[in-house]
């Protein structure tokens, strides 16, 4: 600019956390299996995850000051969105939450050198309301539209997080990258069929770290949930935009010291894991994720979401983020 053990990566990577999902073949034809079954019964009745979906929060008007040089990966581009100017990169990630009940956030693919990772916000990986530990069957389904799998469904084999967000909920790691097994479509009740790498599917958004902050950023997602006032304007069936400036934030019952903030309308349930893409470009569908949802917030005090907020991507996670496209998957059909 373009300026389920856990395991602790060593030397280098000692800020890095890889924490298994779905590590055998035959573990991941299970999930996927629990996923499809009966006309992808599971998939229809999950409901948005609804953990840290709100705080309070101030907007400031103080800059964020890179921990580091400026990196970014550049995007793949991918096939052409049946919604004008909409990316086939975004989607739904599907879990079991600690409910035991199925429950999703929304999740994007990025470029890597494996074709395989999914971006999404850290608590949509890790399990904040139990003790520790994943998720349960965690899968991701670009282009999710009520029960249809259009690019196939991924099941995750591993994701990678930061230590500090696994080990003390530091909400300025609350991300994750997840990489995913070759898609599967399921051609016939318990048989599945390889749908290829995700990228190559998709395409895979660029990534970028230690940037200024962007005049402007496009946020996507699925959010559905309430404004504090009680309405709905979401239902989460579809993939929604929306496009606002950025600034720091100070908020309030989140651990977090340098959140940024950006305009969006968009309620918390569902849209945790939305993406926030710089330099997004309607004809190519291609941008650079330099933010992630991890909450919303209402800042004006009008009942009325106006604010989602996310970690600032600096160095520390550019590690993750390194640590993730390195990790091959391989099919599962």
């Amino acid at each position: 600019m373009l300026g389920s053990a856990i395991v602790t990566e060593p030397a280098q990577a000692a800020s890095v956390v890889v924490v298994p999902l779905a590590p055998t073949v035959t573990t991941a034809q299970q999930v996927a299996r629990f996923w499809l079954a009966d006309g992808a019964a599971n998939l229809k009745n999950a409901t948005p995850y609804a953990v840290r979906t709100a705080v309070g929060g101030e907007r400031l008007s103080t800059d964020i000051v890179p921990d580091g040089p400026p990196a970014s990966i550049p995007p793949l581009e991918g096939p052409t969105s049946p919604e004008e100017g909409m990316p086939t990169t975004s989607g739904k990630v599907f879990f079991i939450g600690s409910d035991l009940q199925p429950h999703w956030c929304t999740g994007t693919a990025v470029q890597s050198k494996y074709r395989n990772v999914v971006a999404t916000a850290g608590h949509c990986l890790l399990d904040i309301e139990a003790p520790g530990g994943p998720l349960a069957k965690w899968v991701f389904v670009p282009g999710y539209s009520e029960g249809m799998t259009p690019f196939g469904l991924y099941v995750g084999k591993q994701g990678v997080a930061h230590y500090d967000f696994d080990d003390i909920r530091d909400y300025d790691r609350d991300l994750a990258f997840v990489n995913v097994y070759s898609g599967v479509v399921s051609s016939s009740p318990d048989v599945l069929t390889n749908a290829g790498k995700l990228a190559e599917n998709v395409g895979g958004q660029g990534v970028a770290f230690n940037q200024p902050l962007a005049p402007t950023v496009d946020v996507f997602g699925y959010p559905a949930g309430p404004e504090p006032d009680g309405s709905r304007p979401y239902t989460g069936e579809t993939l929604e935009r929306s496009t606002g400036s950025t600034f720091a934030m100070k908020v309030t019952g989140l651990p977090a010291d340098r959140p940024i903030g950006a305009d969006s309308p968009f309620t918390g349930e569902g849209s945790l894991g939305s993406s926030w893409l710089t330099h997004y470009t309607s004809d190519s569908r291609t941008g650079y994720l330099n933010g992630i949802t991890i909450s919303v917030s209402d800042t004006d005090g009008d009942n009325r979401y106006d604010t989602g907020v996310s970690p600032y991507f600096d160095g520390e996670l550019y590690t993750v983020y390194r640590r993730a496209s390195d990790l091959w998957t391989g099919s599962i059909a």
